[in-house]
């Protein structure tokens, strides 16, 4: 038990409860075991490794996993994703517990908009509302009028007038794509995804050379110039059913490649290609996804722990731009 404890008192530390764990242990029939005892439902993002998805209740996107985090019943949501993900949970569930399986599973995007930065920053466009897209953290939240999705991003922008300016933070590639769509001239915050950035359009364009009957899909929050390339551009979502439903065997794909394994699932009898990054790292995988194992699912569910908590004044701030996304998303049949 002090070996427990000790590591119970350094999670804040490291990030996670760095416990050992029985080898010979089953750790799926494990879960669903605890699942079942505790009431704890499991949402995980589709960059998660696979054995993650698998045992996930739900897998989505991050329009999906709100949606998910705002209607479910369960006691406890084990969030199998970033940080952001998990306090978007917490923000529409307080009175439940919310745990992360790795506390350091973060975000390049939403760390690139610090709350006091893009406070000053809004400050200079006083009669601008601020639509922000919801890889942020709850300070960025409380911050903004409208929450977005790449799912929704288009329709929240529509549904404001079109004589209204607006803010769109913390992705500039993402809001220079719905600028392009919708015609509008929002002032961008200069944030940007590492994943979406590293990719190569020069070794795309060799990739799609050796394989020429593929289409190339692409994730908004990619460069302008990648985007110019795609046959087909969308969310997360979007871009796997995209791929369930279109004629073509062969996809390269521009986003995270945790998505593949879904793809394949869906569609076992084509092909999906990784795009390549523009150096020889994995950088097509997000690092702060790829945090959270099996073995740490297993230890967050069994000692609830690490867990979400929030000041709840900030909690409140957070809620009413999110709500008004999941009412405007409803609005649209999202």
């Amino acid at each position: 038990m002090s070996d427990i404890n000790s590591a119970i008192a350094r999670v804040e530390e490291v990030g996670f409860l760095d416990v050992s764990i029985d080898p010979s242990l089953d750790l799926f029939a494990e879960i669903e075991k605890l699942k079942k005892e505790k009431n704890a439902i499991i949402l995980a993002h589709y960059y998660q490794e696979p054995d993650i998805q698998d045992v996930a209740d739900y897998i989505g996107d991050s329009l999906g996993l709100a949606q998910q985090a705002e209607k479910t019943t369960a006691d406890i949501i084990l969030f199998a994703g970033v940080h952001f993900m998990a306090e978007t949970a917490k923000i529409l569930n307080p009175g439940k517990k919310v745990l992360l399986p790795d506390l350091k599973a973060g975000c390049s995007l939403s760390d690139s908009a610090p709350p006091p930065l893009f406070k000053a920053f809004k400050e200079k466009y006083p009669n601008h509302k601020v639509i922000t897209y919801i890889n942020c953290s709850a300070g960025m939240k409380a911050l903004s009028d409208i929450i977005c999705t790449s799912s929704n991003a288009e329709k929240i922008v529509e549904s404001l007038p079109a004589d209204q300016p607006i803010i769109f933070a913390p992705d500039k590639n993402l809001g220079a794509y719905i600028n392009k769509k919708t015609g509008r001239n929002m002032v961008l915050w200069n944030g940007a995804c590492m994943v979406h950035e590293i990719f190569s359009l020069e070794k795309i364009e060799k990739l799609k050379i050796r394989h020429p009957n593929a289409k190339f899909i692409a994730h908004p929050e990619c460069e302008d110039a990648v985007l110019a390339k795609a046959d087909y551009i969308g969310s997360t979502t979007g871009l796997l059913n995209f791929t369930k439903k279109d004629s073509a065997r062969e996809f390269i794909v521009a986003t995270e490649t945790g998505i593949l394994h879904q793809m394949q699932k869906m569609s076992p009898d084509k092909t999906f290609i990784p795009a390549p990054p523009n150096n020889n790292c994995a950088c097509n995988d997000c690092p702060h996804m790829k945090l959270n194992t099996l073995e740490k699912v297993y230890l967050a569910l069994r000692y609830e722990i690490p867990e979400i908590t929030m000041d709840e004044e900030l909690r409140i701030a957070a809620k009413k731009p999110i709500d008004l996304m999941l009412k405007i998303s409803k609005q649209y049949g999202l």
